[in-house]
């Protein structure tokens, strides 16, 4: 059945990459609009890098949401062929108005009148706006097929499939696809899923090999203490977020702090791994690489993080064009970015230790109206659950007000996920109630609500919750 799926989900991306094709061959500048997170970058960068390739042209939007003024902008727009990377799949009815060919290459929860859709003709075309009849409208989204779009496939990793098998093949695009999905958290254990058969063209192409190694960050760009404070995922307890910490456990070991990991002598890097690994077995496993990629991008790890910061800092342009091959400036430029962005995650790790969170009945969640907390939220949750700071047993909703709107970014764990937590579900529904909108995946979503109806929207949300958990 899993192989029935997949291949399901292959023909319906075979689709999209004919008609990508046609209009490449006919000399249509095609429209990309994709996310401002490493994903959607990575996503939007897959899809470029393949047109360029085919001699075609691209014109490329970065957002950080798909509203209804930003389809309605785009449909001003007289381009023939529109392509939504990483985002779309919960605008389906106003996507369907645009007067032009369409491509969704999605893999959040669509619309829920659109899901476990396993015949490829059903929602191919949009039938239901007569004057749209005459173009094709193709959704290319894993839930389409009853595939985890939240553990077995990246919005990269959806847009790599629509272009493939485009030309001569584009199995050599695929590292980039999995920058995506390392990007939305899924390559942390491992890959499943779709993800494993992308694992398996980057290996045939010859543009990804894998080996184990210690998953601390940038082992030749910053001293040992600070890589030990920077890395994120795997969760260090005790180490990560905290440069006095990370100072404190190597002196204990007799490790110079300053010095670089990759300076250290092998008895002594031993060491070091048998060490975290007693802090998080996680931190000692498989890393994804770019033989003959720059060395600060050739960990597809790291490469995420660049291109986070690049999204986190509005600097998408920035990292679109790392995406698409620049390096020299743009990558120093990138590389100070990232810098600056472990900078305010080291500061919100230090506001998560004073304040803690807000205890609900089934949620917490932290709020701050600063303006570096701000552009961390979503990931000082998530690693303030990892490094057990706060409580795992509850999801956490980080809010950020940005004037007359509250921005909400959700986590929770895997743990809690399979007891029945659905944050893509909870905040889509509870963000509705309010005006507002939200969706994403069960174990990390988003929405924008009223600042005004912030109280009564964590009280749905812990109902939601609640619900979820007992039913």
């Amino acid at each position: 059945m899993t192989q029935q799926k997949q291949h399901s989900l292959l023909n319906r991306a075979n689709e999209a990459k004919d008609l990508l094709s046609k209009h490449i061959k006919e000399d249509h500048v095609i429209r990309i609009v994709s996310h401002n997170d490493a994903d959607g970058l990575s996503a939007a960068g897959v899809i470029a890098k393949a047109i360029t390739e085919e001699g075609g042209q691209f014109h490329t939007t970065i957002v950080p949401r798909l509203k209804s003024d930003v389809i309605a902008e785009l449909a001003k727009e007289k381009y023939k062929l529109f392509i939504f990377s990483d985002m779309g799949s919960a605008c389906l009815k106003p996507i369907s108005y645009l007067k032009a060919d369409v491509i969704i290459a999605d893999h959040h929860q669509p619309d829920s009148d659109e899901t476990h859709d396993e015949n490829p003709n059903n929602n191919r075309n949009n039938r239901d706006n007569r004057d749209n009849r005459d173009f094709s409208h193709i959704h290319v989204n894993p839930h389409l097929f009853g595939i985890d779009g939240s553990t077995e496939i990246s919005g990269a990793g959806t847009s790599y499939l629509t272009i493939r098998e485009l030309g001569e093949g584009k199995k050599h695009l695929a590292p980039l696809a999995l920058v995506g999905a390392f990007g939305d958290m899924q390559g942390q254990n491992g890959f499943i899923g779709i993800n494993e058969l992308i694992v398996e063209d980057g290996k045939e192409s010859g543009s990804l090999e894998i080996h184990e190694d210690l998953k601390t960050v940038s082992k030749a760009q910053e001293p040992l203490y600070k890589s030990l404070a920077y890395t994120f995922t795997p969760a260090l307890p005790g180490l990560t977020g905290d440069l006095e910490g990370s100072t404190g456990f190597l002196e204990k070991m007799g490790l110079s702090y300053g010095i670089k990991f990759t300076d250290l002598e092998d008895e002594e890097k031993d060491v070091l791994k048998d060490e975290l690994i007693k802090i998080n077995p996680a931190i000692f496993g498989d890393v994804y690489s770019v033989p003959k990629e720059n060395p600060v991008l050739r960990d597809l790890e790291e490469y995420a993080y660049i291109l986070d910061a690049c999204g986190k800092n509005k600097k998408t342009g920035l990292g679109l064009s790392i995406a698409l091959g620049e390096r020299g400036e743009a990558l120093d430029a990138a590389i100070n970015l990232q810098r600056k962005y472990r900078d305010q995650l080291i500061k919100g790790m230090e506001w998560i230790k004073r304040e803690r969170s807000n205890q609900l009945d089934y949620i917490q969640y932290i709020y701050s109206e600063d303006k570096v907390l701000k552009s961390v939220m979503g990931t000082i949750s998530a690693v303030g659950i990892a490094t057990e700071l706060l409580p795992k047993n509850k999801p956490i909703l980080g809010l950020s007000r940005m004037h007359n709107d509250i921005k909400v970014s959700g986590r929770t764990i895997r743990e809690m996920v399979d007891k029945g937590v659905d944050l893509g579900k909870a905040l889509h529904d509870s963000s509705l109630s309010f005006g507002g909108q939200g969706g994403g995946h069960d174990i990390a979503a988003g929405a924008m609500i009223p600042y005004k109806e912030m109280d009564n929207f964590l009280n749905l949300v812990n109902d939601m919750i609640e619900h979820q958990l007992n039913s």
